[in-house]
């Protein structure tokens, strides 16, 4: 009954999915889509859209009531789940049965009175999604793809995040999005954050590879589902329940948290949501239908929404089943009727048949010919992880032309790394213009050279037309040093910031090679670890030795750009920032760092000695004097933490899953590593937060 349908193509659909990528493919293409309402219509399919945060348990009731029950069958099926598993072991390794589980359970609670194929099942840790269809229109179904984006800490660990499913279906594009925002009633801003992330990061490459990805925006129906976590703010929790008992939602919904965020534009503009008729979906004890009881006693919210944007949309249902009590949350399901241009086979033939005789008219020889708005583009003061977008206009005269950045002889890209072009190539039909950005984004890869000199910002960009000419394009600037990716024995060596000291010195102290023992050298003595790292653990010692969600939970944008700038310019005084931030900005400096705190030469001697902690402790005794200080200093403070582990609810496991991976990282660079891998990583950190190192 459940079959993949990934590789089904329409025939209807075929010309616009062909694999043929030509210059006059693709202007046939975008002429169709231009004159598409000429041989489309519309037609009305019933889409069922369902979120549940399952709180990490497995399915104990069938879940027709939510799925199936009392409505007609759909058409699709967007389901989505949060919490599929809170294990270690799914959050660290990926690897988890309840998937299985709960893919078992949906396709059973799906509408009896007809038959679905699975189109794609998609998961990042607990977030998964999945999307069926009517077997009847699995053949309708194409360009699937599924991608993931994790918003947790260091922007990309997937206890918190998004994934999502595109698809076409007949001639309309659709994208079924399921978040998991962050936590906790005061952390709205951070939960704007990851939705921005969340539309900023998530690309869904095309069928045809000369067009640049697809992003959320980019399609005619988004459907986006999930625990987004907004809370009811201003209220007790005694209030609440109160408004609750009367029916008082829409005196509760003036308090709601997203209601107020989507009024000032802060997040889902455009986006339409239901009238919420039903009672808020969080937090009941499990198994009942009963306030949360704990001691914590959270106040009801509206976690689990569905909201929607496009056109011909219509929503039939919007609300909670009462009825399952598997989680500490309801399941809400919307029902929508979706208006999708159908092609009629004899207009869309009679509509081809004129573009391609309006294109054979054209002259073959034509040289394409474009203007450029600007040609020089500087980037002043470029920071370590801080986006800088300049733009410009491609405008095309009378010939359609194909562009798009070509590599300069010798190089394996169109340019630096820390450059990109969006979109780096494309098409222009004539009189038409397209608005290219330059994004400078430097992160850990390119710091180390930039901060050492050894790179600058420079480049020149070649801009190829198809049959037609190139233009150049140059890019120039300043990066201004950072602690960040700079090397551990250089800082040592720094007694002043970075931003204090002339760049030539800079330079040298980062060229200097890393000595194992005092090469008597003329150089003054180093500080034992750098002061910057001091500064972090000290911060988070006097701050957060009790702080729940430490290392687990992301920090914000702008407080990490504050604190990047206190450490490079010594300004620690002026040090302002959350618990969560200064945490992520430590895990951040150590995975910037060149050579990782326990160096690649012995890497693979410490995965075989995990589990033996007197050959563990011999390989960190060969470790240059500073790495071997910034190792022990780091194990005293995480064992301090774990003291405090009544009040934190951090446990060896969790900080030795964290640290393994960024103190001990794989020579071999950023390949995947294995399970067995990790867990050895894992196992040596470990050893250490059990025992004085």
């Amino acid at each position: 009954m459940v079959r993949s349908s990934t590789i089904t193509v329409s025939d209807k659909a075929h010309i616009l999915s062909m694999q043929k990528f030509g210059l006059r493919d693709t202007i046939v293409k975008s002429h169709l889509m231009q004159k598409e309402e000429d041989y489309t219509y519309i037609q009305d399919f019933r889409f069922f859209v369902g979120t549940y945060n399952v709180n990490g348990q497995s399915p104990k009731e069938c879940l027709q009531p939510w799925l199936s029950h009392g409505i007609q069958a759909p058409d699709v099926y967007c389901v989505g789940f949060q919490e599929l598993d809170l294990s270690k072991e799914a959050f660290f390794f990926h690897d988890t049965p309840k998937e299985e589980e709960w893919f078992k359970a949906v396709s059973e609670g799906l509408h009896p009175d007809a038959k679905y194929a699975k189109v794609k099942l998609i998961r990042l840790v607990g977030i998964m999604l999945l999307l069926y269809v009517k077997q009847e229109h699995a053949a309708y179904i194409s360009e699937v793809e599924a991608e993931t984006v994790g918003t947790g800490i260091m922007g990309r660990m997937g206890n918190k995040g998004g994934v999502a499913i595109r698809f076409q279906f007949h001639n309309t594009s659709i994208c079924v999005v399921n978040s998991h925002l962050a936590a906790h009633t005061e952390e709205y801003e951070r939960r704007n954050q990851d939705y921005k992330d969340i539309c900023s990061r998530m690309q869904f490459r095309q069928v045809d590879p000369s067009l640049p990805p697809l992003t959320i925006s980019k399609h005619d129906v988004i459907l986006w589902l999930g625990d987004l976590n907004y809370r009811i703010e201003e209220l007790d929790v005694e209030k609440v329940k109160k408004l609750i008992e009367e029916k008082a939602f829409q005196t509760l919904y003036a308090n709601d948290q997203l209601r107020a965020q989507v009024a000032a534009k802060a997040v889902f503009e455009g986006f339409n949501e239901g009238e919420l008729t039903f009672q808020p979906t969080y937090k009941y004890d499990t198994g009942s239908d009963d306030w949360d009881t704990s001691d914590k006693c959270r106040a009801p919210a509206w976690c689990d929404r569905v909201l929607w944007k496009g056109k011909n949309i219509t929503q039939l249902s919007y609300q909670s089943h009462m009825a399952l009590k598997t989680s500490d949350h309801k399941p809400v399901s919307s029902v929508f009727d979706i208006g999708v241009r159908v092609v009629n086979e004899e207009l869309y033939r009679k509509t081809l048949e004129e573009i391609v005789r309006s294109l054979d008219k054209m002259e073959n020889d034509s040289i394409p010919s474009v203007s450029l708005s600007k040609r020089e583009f500087c980037f002043q003061n470029v920071k370590y992880m801080q986006l800088q977008i300049e733009s410009f206009t491609i405008r095309n005269g009378q010939v359609p032309c194909q562009f798009e950045f070509i590599n300069k002889p010798d190089e394996e890209s169109y340019c630096k790394q820390w450059l990109s072009a969006n979109p780096s190539r494309g098409f222009l039909l004539p009189d038409s213009a397209i608005e290219i950005e330059l994004e400078l984004f430097v992160n850990k890869t390119t710091a180390t050279k930039l901060n050492s000199g050894e790179d600058k910002i420079e480049d020149i960009l070649v801009l190829h037309l198809d049959r037609g000419k190139d233009y150049f394009l140059s890019v120039s600037g300043n990066y201004l040093p950072s602690c960040f990716g700079s090397p551990i024995h250089t800082l040592c060596y720094m007694k002043e910031p970075i931003l204090d000291l002339p760049l030539e010195s800079i330079r040298e102290l980062t060229l200097m090679q890393l000595q194992t023992e005092d090469d008597g050298s003329q150089l003054e003595r180093p500080m034992d670890i750098p002061k910057e790292l001091l500064m972090m653990v000290d911060y988070l010692y006097r701050n957060a030795i009790q702080q729940e969600d430490l290392f687990q939970q992301p920090g914000l944008r702008l407080e990490f750009e504050h604190i990047r700038d206190c450490l490079d310019t010594g300004m620690i005084d002026t040090l302002s920032a959350s618990n969560h931030s200064i945490a992520e900005a430590l895990l951040l400096f150590l995975e910037s760092l060149p050579e990782p705190v326990i160096c690649y030469s012995v890497y693979h001697n410490c995965l075989e000695c995990s589990g033996n902690l007197t050959a563990s402790k011999q390989v960190i005794a060969t470790l240059p004097a500073c790495h071997r200080n910034v190792f022990i200093y780091l194990m005293a403070f995480l064992q301090e933490l774990l003291k405090n582990s009544a009040k934190n609810h951090l446990d060896g496991n969790i900080l030795a899953s964290i640290f393994g991976s960024l103190l001990l990282r794989n020579p071999a660079g950023h390949q995947k590593l294995e399970v067995a891998e990790k867990k050895k990583a894992q196992e040596f950190i470990h050893q250490f937060l059990c025992n004085s190192p």
